[in-house]
């Protein structure tokens, strides 16, 4: 992976936990829980995974993602969390059991289960091969995903985010390198997948993270819809933006200016104008190619800004319309129209 892409991206692997489940550590001893269908609910290190009385079809399915610091394991696990995974970071390996437990108790809204494990939890490391054992004699479905990587391409990392390796301690970054190798070698040698990310980037990782999860089936790409006035400012999380000023403002029209973009004489008036409807087929027909793209390199969420003056008429009518088109071609959309009640 290229520096800029492990600064952007992969600065999670030393120590930053965003857009996953941080699990915090965990009690030393049982709390004694009970889950709502009264089985014991397993909180001490080693407790063995209980799934009496579950059928096999509701246990779920299991990721573990490991591998070295800086190797991006936090890519990986983002790629699942798109992918529908529900993702837990730095989860003590002793606690996988009970993941899988309370996923299997979950009448089946936890399918798939991805954790990730690393030496920021190395005091519990020692527990991980005695639960991958709990799990196999429970016929738990899981694979073992370690992220790889050279020792020039993690040092480049660790030094373009100006961050210490988690186990360097008092010495050089190439010296924690060094120790997380010989603590992962076992693990490296029990994974199923093992990836290279020396001279991979993020979008590259990505693409094999889908190979080999995705299935048959291409990755989804969600829609968000938003309208705005640009008298307000444009929206911060704007991926694109339409400018629909280029019509007559409904807002001079007497008998349509009370009314909103949602009113069917404001969008028949805004939809009979000369362009419009041009510009809503062309638009949708460049949103497809724009799409395709998003989806080869891994983007699976889109805002789409409609602005017009004040929010009100034109970018409410079109955001309706559009989102429509988008919806009927599989997209899953939602429309937001941000500053339509604010004249």
């Amino acid at each position: 992976m290229t520096e800029q892409d492990h600064e952007s991206s992969d600065t999670s692997d030393t120590g930053d936990t965003s857009g996953t489940a941080n699990s915090p550590a965990p009690p030393e001893q049982s709390s004694g829980q009970q889950s709502d269908h009264g089985a014991p609910v397993s909180t001490g290190p080693g407790t063995p995974v209980d799934t009496a009385g579950v059928p096999d079809s509701a246990i779920p399915e299991l990721v573990i993602i490991s591998g070295m610091s800086g190797a991006g394991r936090s890519t990986a696990a983002k790629c699942l969390e798109d992918l529908g995974w529900f993702v837990v970071d730095n989860l003590p390996p002793a606690l996988i059991p009970t993941m899988v437990e309370l996923g299997a108790r979950s009448q089946g809204n936890v399918a798939r289960i991805a954790v990730v494990v690393d030496v920021r939890g190395r005091r519990f490391f020692d527990n991980l091969r005695e639960s991958l054992a709990d799990l196999e004699n429970k016929h738990v479905t899981r694979r073992i995903v370690f992220l790889e990587s050279s020792d020039e391409a993690l040092v480049r990392r660790f030094e373009s985010v100006r961050r210490p390796h988690p186990l360097q301690g008092d010495g050089r970054i190439v010296d924690g390198i060094d120790a997380e190798r010989e603590l992962l070698r076992e693990l490296r040698g029990d994974a199923d997948l093992v990836i290279d990310t020396s001279s991979l980037n993020v979008h590259e990782l990505r693409a094999k993270m889908d190979a080999q999860f995705a299935g048959e089936e291409e990755p989804e790409l969600r829609a968000t819809v938003m309208s705005f006035g640009f008298k307000y400012g444009l929206p911060v999380d704007a991926d694109l933006v339409v400018d629909m000023r280029f019509l007559p403002n409904p807002h001079w029209v007497p008998e349509l200016r009370p009314f909103t973009g949602l009113n069917e004489e404001v969008s028949n008036y805004v939809f009979s104008q000369p362009g419009a409807k041009e510009f809503l087929d062309r638009y949708t027909e460049l949103l497809q190619l724009i799409a395709a793209g998003y989806r080869r390199e891994g983007k699976r969420y889109v805002t789409i800004a409609v602005g017009c003056t004040g929010g009100k008429h034109r970018s409410v009518a079109t955001s309706e319309k559009l989102a429509a088109r988008l919806a009927s071609q599989g997209v899953e959309t939602v429309v937001v129209h941000r500053d339509m009640g604010r004249e």
